[in-house]
Formats: C-alpha cells, structure tokens, sequence
C-alpha cells in the first residue's frame, strides 16, 4: 500500500509517519501544493497512492481545497469513483461545518479528530481493507 502523509506540524507528520509504516510506503509532505504535486507525480509514474491522510489547516492551501485538486486530477486521468484514492481528512476541528466540507465538498473516505488514537486510526485502516504488512 502506497500512502501520503500532508501535515504541516512536523511532530504529526513523524507521529503519522511511525503509526502508518506498518501499513505500507509512506511519503511525507507539509502542504496542499506539494501534496497535489506528490499525488500527480505519483500518477505519471503508474505509482499511484492508495491513501492520503489529509490535513485542513494548513499554509499555502489547505486541505479542503488539496482534495478538490486531487480529486479534479483524477476525474482527468479517467479514474473511476470506485478506484479514488481513499482519503482521510485529518484536523483538530470537529465543527460541523468542516466535516460537512470534507464529504461533501471534497469527497473525503472518512475524518480524524486529532490528536490521532492509534486506536481509531487503526479502525479507519480497517475499514478501507488496509492491514499492516507481514
């Protein structure tokens, strides 16, 4: 399984990071312009990822506005809603108003309230057919 981590905090991307390594590959960026980058680069290689764990503050763009970006890349390759890559929205705001953006805005597979339970990370893997490696 092939994930991208988009955290500006650099304690939650090495937290994130350790957590998800069991997982897979696990790429690591700092904001919304380089995580669409990272997710088109990915594409042209045949490389695709599998999961993108998304933060929503963020500087330059934020995340809201990354996961239209990559959800626009894909309609252009042709993917099909089924193949999307599942994308979990990460953020300390559990307002109403962000969560709504996040599924219906973006399309987000699901939400995290950080900080991030390994727990409840690990039910969110589950849910998407992810399991650590052997």
């Amino acid at each position: 399984m092939k994930i991208l981590v988009v955290e500006d905090d650099f304690g939650s991307r090495r937290m994130m990071q350790k957590l998800l390594e069991p997982y897979g590959d696990v790429d690591v960026v700092v904001d919304g312009e380089e995580a669409v980058e990272a997710f088109r680069m990915a594409w042209e290689d045949s490389s695709p990822y599998d999961v993108v764990f998304m933060d929503i503050m963020m500087p330059k763009m934020d995340g809201h506005e990354a996961l239209k970006r990559l959800r626009e890349l894909e309609r252009d390759m042709g993917v099909k809603p089924s193949n999307e890559a599942k994308v979990i929205m990460t953020s300390v705001l559990e307002d109403p108003k962000n969560v709504i953006e996040a599924y219906y805005g973006g399309a987000a597979t699901s939400y995290l309230i950080k900080p991030i339970d390994r727990e409840k990370l690990e039910e969110e893997l589950a849910k998407i057919g992810a399991k650590p490696k052997p």
